[in-house]
């Protein structure tokens, strides 16, 4: 069964219109995304310098992104969980635990795939 409310174009310009308020609200209210877009933003451009062919420029950037993509779920829960209360509960821990778990494998992913890129190039 389809959804009420808008579809279309008008449904993206919507869904456009709230992603942006996401990426505003994340950028305002967590410094791990704003360092992580702002590391985004130096590396991109190093990933053409660095990668040599298109693989390689893929597996550069490709990461830079899922850093950014996990770190706004890691927000996203962090803020339910606000929302749901400022008492210790061990579940809200485990939750955002996991939520900055998931930042942290990405951050490896990137680590890796730089690493490995670099080598092949340098080395």
């Amino acid at each position: 069964m389809n959804k009420p409310g808008r579809t279309g174009i008008k449904r993206i310009y919507y869904a456009t219109g709230y992603s942006i308020k996401g990426i505003k609200a994340a950028w305002i209210n967590e410094s791990a995304f704003r360092q992580e877009l702002s590391l985004m933003a130096l590396m991109l451009p190093a990933a053409f310098w660095l990668g040599q062919t298109a693989e390689q420029r893929i597996l550069l950037i490709v990461p830079l992104f899922i850093v950014v993509i996990a770190e706004l779920f890691n927000s996203a829960i962090e803020a339910v969980v606000a929302r749901i209360g400022p008492e210790h509960h061990i579940l809200s821990g485990q939750a955002k635990d996991m939520g900055s778990a998931a930042v942290f494998f990405c951050l490896i992913l990137v680590g890796i795939s730089w690493g490995l890129t670099a080598w092949q190039r340098f080395l």
